[in-house]
C-alpha cells in the first residue's frame, strides 16, 4: 500500500482526508460489527489494500475494513460512511497518522500568521464533512493528557462550533461517543479542559438534548458527591451552565421538574471546603430566583440562611455571588428580607466598598434596586450619612480606569487628536414634542443615554454604578440629601487634583439627573471652576444644563467665559463635546441668550470653526446641531450670521441629492453618498426658521428652498424625511407665502407618511399638517379625508408613543377647527383617546386650537360625545387657564349637557367623577 501524505499547512486536503479518517484500506479500530454492508464499488483504477483485492471490502472479526479510492471525491463514498455503516463507538481509537495530521492542525489554528489561518479554516470546512473527525476531535480533549492544555482545549471548542452547527446530523453512534466521553472525563485533571468539557456539555443540552439525556442530569448530581475535587468542581461547572442556560426548562413539567432535587442539592455544597464549589452551589441556585422557581421557593428560608453564613466568606467570588442573590431576593422576594434590613444595609454598606472592584459592583447594585422599592425611604433614611460618602467615593476613576483614559486628561490642547480617538457619531433627526405639566420634555423616545466620556472604558463598572445609585437617591429623597452631599461636593469640587475634582462635577450630574434642589446653590461667580473639566464628562455638564434650565440665566455670563476658553484648550474630540454643551445651554436658557454681550462672547468662535471646516468634513454635523440650538435661542439677535449659515446648508442639500441621484443612476460609478450632511442641514434650516421667524421668509424667496424640500420629503431614508417635515412644519409657520404653492404636491406625500411603522416620520408629518391646517383654513377641506382616516387610525392604535398621540390630537383637533362639518361625523371614533391624550398637555397655543375644534366638532355633532362625556369633561378640567372665549365654550358645553339630561341624571353622571374632578368643575364652570 502506498503511504499516507503527511499534512503541512500548506499541503491538499481531500486526498489524505480520505485515506485517513475512513482508513485507507487499513483495519479500523471500532468495535463492533457493522449492521449492513456498504455496497460494494465498481472496480477503479487507484484502490488500495493491504490485504483486500482491489474493488472489495469485507466484515473480519469484528472489525470494519472499508475501502475507499485514495483520491475520489467525497461523493463517491459519502452515502457508504453517513448513511448505512452503523457502529458502537464506544470503544473507538483514531488512526495514529490521521491523529497526528489532526494535531498539526490545531497547532497550526493557533498561528498567528494570517495566510495559515485562512488555510485552516479551508481544511475545517472539509474536515467537518465527516463525521468521524468530531470523534478525533473529542478524542484529543479527553484522551490526550499528553498534550498541551490549549490544543486540547481548541479541539473541544472546534467540536463545540461543530455541536452548535451540525449536531441533528450527527450520527448516532458519534453523538453517544462524545456524550460519553464528555460525562466519563468531567473531572480531567487541568481547569481548562473540565471547563471547556462543561461547554460542550450544555452546547448539547441546548440543542434539545436534555429531555434526549436522560443520565446527564442524575450523573452530573451523582458526580457531585465524589471525593475527588476535580470531579465534583467539573460537574459543578457544568450543571452551573446548564442552569444559565435552560432555567425555565429545569423548572418544567417536560424534565418531570429536576430542581425539586437539584435545588437542596445545591443548598447542601453551600458549606463546602472549597471556595470555588461554594462559589459554584450560590451560582446556580441564583439562575433561579428572578423566575420565583418553585423548588427554590420552597427552600426560600433555608436558602436566605446560607447566604447570612457565607456572608464574610474570604472568597470575593462567592461574596459577589452572595451580593447578588441579596440584589435579586430583593426585587423578587423583600418579605423574607424586610426583618433583617438593617443588617443587610449594614453589609451591603461593606460590600460597596470591597476591595474586589466585581463583588463592590455587584453591591452597588443593590442601592439602586433599593431605590425601586416603596420601603427606600423607610428604611435606608438612618444610613445615609454612611452611604452617600461611599457611593461619592465609588464615582472616582480608578487606578486601571486612568491607564484605559491613555492620557486624555494631560495637558494635550497642542497636540491633535488622532482619528481612533473619535468615535463614529450618528445625528439624531429632529422630533416635535409637546410640554406637560409634570415634565419640562419629553423623555427620549429611543432612550438613549450617550456616555461618551467612558466609551474607552467597560460598559458598566463601580464608577457608573454608583452613579446611577446616587441619580436613584436624590430622586427619592431630594433636599434630605443636601446635608449629607453639600460638605462632599464642595471638597470635591475644588480639589486641586482633577481626578477628585471630576468625580464632583460626576455627583453634580447624577444629583441634577435625580433632580436634587441642591444643583441651583452651586451657581454663584465662584462656579465657573465647575465648567472647567468639561472635556472629561460630558453627560455631567449638559445634564447640569438641561435640569436646572433658567436657574443658569443669572450665571450665563460665567458659564459662556469657560466655554469660550475651552475651544481655545480642546482638541477634536472634546470639541464635539464642547458643541453639545453650547447646544444644551442655548435649548435650556432660551432667548434669555439673546443679549448682546453673550452674542459676542459666543457666535465669533462657532463661526470662526464654521468657515473652517469644509463641506464634507464630518465634524460639521456636531457643529450644526449646536447651531441649530444657538439660532433657535437667539431668534432675531442670529440675523447677522444667518445668510451666509442658510445658504450652505441649502447647499449641503442640494449636493447631497445631486451625489444620490448619480448614485442611483450609476452605482458602479458614483459613491452612496452620507445623507447625514443632508439631515444636519435640514435640522438646522429648521432651527433658522423657529428662530428667525418672519424674518427667514428673505432668505426662503432667494433659493430654491422648496424644490428641494420636495425632493427630501420623498427620500427613501426615514430620517431624512423626518427632518424635512419638521423643516416644512417650521416654514409654514413662518413664511406660509412660500409653503403654499406647494400644498397641493405636499399635502399627498404627509398622508402617505402617516404610517406609524416610522414613528418620529408619523410624528413629523402629523405635527406639519396641522400646521398647514392653522395657515389654510377653510382651504383645507380639499384635503381632509386625505389624512383623517390614517390620524383617527393611529390614535386608536395601541401602544402608540405618547408624543405621537400627542402629536395626532393635536391636527385632528386643528382639523375640526378649520372644516368642522368635515370632521365631526367621526367624532366618536376618536373623542375618548382624544381626550386621554390631551389632559396632561400644557396650556399653550396648540392646545387651545385643538380645544377649539374639538368643541366646533360637539356644535357640529353633540351625540359624538355623549358616550365619553366624562372624558371631554376630564379634559376641560386639565386646563389651568384658559382664554375667556374658550372658556365660554366650555361652559356652554357642558351646561348644555346638564340641561338636556336634566338636574337628576346630571347628579348621578357627575357622581362618577373624582373628587378632584367634580371640584374643578364647580369652581370654574358652576356644574
Amino acid at each position: 500500500m502506498g503511504t499516507i501524505p503527511s499534512w503541512t499547512s500548506q499541503d491538499s486536503l481531500a486526498p489524505s482526508l480520505q485515506e485517513v479518517l475512513i482508513g485507507a484500506g487499513r483495519k479500523s479500530s471500532f468495535s463492533g460489527n457493522a449492521r449492513a454492508p456498504c455496497p460494494k464499488p465498481a472496480p477503479a483504477k487507484g484502490w488500495q489494500g493491504e490485504e483486500n483485492t482491489p474493488g472489495t471490502q469485507e466484515f473480519l472479526g469484528g472489525s470494519c475494513w472499508l475501502l475507499v479510492p485514495s483520491h475520489a471525491p467525497i461523493r463517491d463514498w459519502e452515502c457508504c460512511w453517513l448513511g448505512q455503516l452503523q457502529l458502537c463507538t464506544m470503544d473507538w481509537q483514531p488512526d495514529e497518522q490521521g491523529l497526528q495530521q489532526v494535531l498539526q492542525l490545531l497547532k497550526d489554528s493557533q498561528s498567528p500568521n494570517t495566510a495559515t489561518q485562512r488555510v485552516v479554516q479551508d481544511k475545517l470546512k472539509q474536515l467537518n464533512q465527516f463525521p468521524d473527525f468530531n470523534n478525533y476531535l473529542i478524542f484529543v480533549l479527553t484522551r490526550l493528557k499528553s498534550e498541551d492544555e490549549p490544543t486540547r482545549s481548541l479541539s473541544g471548542l472546534i467540536l463545540k462550533n461543530n455541536v452548535k452547527a451540525h449536531y441533528q446530523s450527527f450520527p448516532q453512534p458519534v453523538a453517544e461517543f462524545i456524550k460519553q466521553e464528555c460525562l466519563n472525563n468531567i473531572g480531567d485533571a487541568s481547569s481548562l479542559i473540565r471547563a471547556t468539557i462543561g461547554i460542550l456539555i450544555t452546547t448539547i443540552a441546548s440543542k434539545g438534548e436534555l429531555q434526549m439525556w436522560p443520565e446527564l442530569l442524575p450523573q452530573l448530581c451523582n458526580l457531585l458527591n465524589s471525593e475527588d475535587y476535580n470531579t465534583c468542581e467539573g460537574a459543578f461547572g457544568a450543571l452551573q451552565k446548564i442552569c444559565e442556560d435552560s432555567s425555565e426548562l429545569l423548572d418544567s413539567d417536560a424534565l418531570n421538574r429536576p430542581l425539586n432535587i437539584m435545588i437542596p442539592k445545591f443548598l447542601q455544597f453551600f458549606k463546602h471546603c472549597s471556595p470555588k464549589i461554594r462559589s459554584h452551589a450560590i451560582a446556580c441556585v441564583n439562575q433561579f430566583i428572578m423566575d420565583r422557581a418553585q423548588a427554590l421557593m420552597d427552600n426560600i428560608d433555608t436558602f436566605i440562611e446560607h447566604l447570612f453564613a457565607l456572608a464574610v466568606d474570604e472568597d470575593p467570588e462567592v461574596r459577589k455571588n452572595v451580593c447578588r442573590a441579596l440584589v435579586m431576593l430583593l426585587e423578587v422576594r423583600i418579605d423574607r428580607l424586610i426583618p433583617h434590613m438593617h443588617s443587610i444595609i449594614q453589609y451591603m454598606l461593606q460590600r460597596t466598598q470591597d476591595n474586589d472592584e466585581n463583588v463592590a459592583l455587584e453591591a452597588c447594585e443593590f442601592w439602586l434596586t433599593l431605590a425601586e422599592q416603596p420601603i427606600c425611604k423607610e428604611v435606608l433614611s438612618s444610613h445615609l450619612v454612611q452611604l452617600i460618602p461611599i457611593l461619592v467615593n465609588g464615582m472616582k476613576y480608578s487606578e486601571i480606569d486612568i491607564i484605559l483614559l491613555k492620557g486624555d486628561v494631560e495637558e494635550d490642547e497642542a497636540i491633535p487628536d488622532s482619528e481612533q480617538d473619535i468615535k463614529p457619531r450618528f445625528h439624531k433627526s429632529r422630533t416635535v414634542t409637546l410640554q406637560h405639566e409634570e415634565d419640562r420634555t419629553q423623555d427620549d423616545e429611543d432612550g438613549e443615554d450617550e456616555d461618551d466620556d467612558d466609551d474607552t472604558l467597560s460598559d458598566w463598572n463601580l464608577r457608573k454604578c454608583s452613579a446611577a445609585a446616587l441619580d436613584v437617591l436624590a430622586n427619592v429623597f431630594r433636599d434630605e440629601l443636601l446635608p449629607h452631599l453639600l460638605p462632599l461636593l464642595k471638597g470635591l469640587l475644588f480639589h486641586p487634583e482633577w481626578v477628585i475634582k471630576e468625580s464632583g462635577i460626576l455627583v453634580l450630574g447624577a444629583i441634577a439627573e435625580g433632580k436634587c434642589p441642591a444643583v441651583p446653590s452651586f451657581f454663584n461667580p465662584e462656579s465657573r471652576t465647575l465648567t472647567v473639566p468639561l472635556g472629561h464628562r460630558r453627560s455631567a455638564f449638559a445634564t447640569l444644563e438641561e435640569e436646572a434650565c433658567t436657574e443658569l440665566v443669572p450665571y450665563l455670563s460665567f458659564i459662556l467665559d469657560t466655554l469660550v476658553f475651552a475651544f481655545g484648550k480642546y482638541q477634536h474630540k472634546n470639541l464635539l463635546i464642547l458643541y453639545d454643551a453650547i447646544g444644551t445651554l442655548a435649548d435650556s436658557v432660551g432667548h434669555h441668550l439673546n443679549q448682546p454681550e453673550y452674542i459676542q462672547k459666543l457666535m465669533p468662535p462657532l463661526i470662526q470653526k464654521w468657515n473652517e471646516l469644509k463641506d464634507e468634513d464630518k465634524d460639521l454635523f456636531p457643529l450644526l446641531e449646536c447651531l441649530s440650538s444657538v439660532a433657535t435661542a437667539l431668534q432675531s439677535g442670529f440675523l447677522p450670521y444667518c445668510e451666509p449659515v442658510y445658504q450652505r446648508c441649502v447647499t449641503l442639500v442640494q449636493k447631497t441629492l445631486a451625489q444620490a441621484m448619480m448614485y442611483n443612476q450609476q452605482p458602479d460609478q458614483y459613491e452612496a453618498p452620507d445623507k447625514d450632511f443632508m439631515i444636519v442641514a435640514l435640522d438646522l434650516l429648521s432651527g433658522l426658521a423657529e428662530g428667525l421667524g418672519c424674518h427667514v421668509e428673505q432668505l426662503v424667496a432667494r433659493s430654491n428652498i422648496m424644490t428641494l424640500l420636495f425632493q427630501c420629503m420623498q427620500d427613501t431614508m426615514p430620517e431624512v424625511r423626518q427632518s424635512s417635515f419638521a423643516l416644512l412644519g417650521d416654514l409654514t409657520k413662518a413664511c406660509f407665502m412660500h409653503v403654499k404653492p406647494c400644498i397641493a404636491e405636499f399635502m399627498p406625500i404627509l398622508g402617505t407618511n402617516l404610517n406609524p411603522e416610522f414613528i418620529s416620520v408619523c410624528n413629523n408629518a402629523t405635527w406639519a399638517i396641522g400646521e398647514i391646517c392653522m395657515q389654510m383654513g377653510a382651504e383645507m377641506q380639499p384635503y381632509v379625508q386625505m389624512v383623517l382616516n390614517n390620524l383617527v387610525e393611529i390614535i386608536n392604535r395601541p401602544n402608540t408613543p405618547k408624543t405621537l398621540l400627542e402629536n395626532t390630537a393635536i391636527t385632528i383637533g386643528r382639523l375640526g377647527y378649520v372644516c368642522p362639518q368635515e370632521v365631526a361625523p367621526m367624532l366618536q371614533q376618536f373623542i375618548r383617546p382624544w381626550c386621554t391624550s390631551l389632559r396632561n398637555i400644557r396650556d399653550n397655543e396648540e392646545k387651545d386650537s385643538a380645544f377649539r375644534g374639538i368643541c366646533m366638532m360637539i356644535g357640529v355633532n353633540p351625540g359624538g360625545v355623549v358616550q365619553d362625556f366624562i372624558f371631554f369633561c376630564d379634559a376641560v378640567a386639565s386646563w389651568v387657564s384658559p382664554k375667556d372665549d374658550l372658556r365660554d365654550m366650555f361652559y356652554k358645553i357642558l351646561h348644555g349637557f346638564k340641561d338636556q339630561v336634566g338636574e337628576e341624571n346630571w347628579q348621578q353622571f357627575s357622581e362618577q367623577f373624582p373628587p378632584l374632578l367634580k371640584e374643578r368643575l364647580a369652581v370654574f364652570y358652576g356644574v
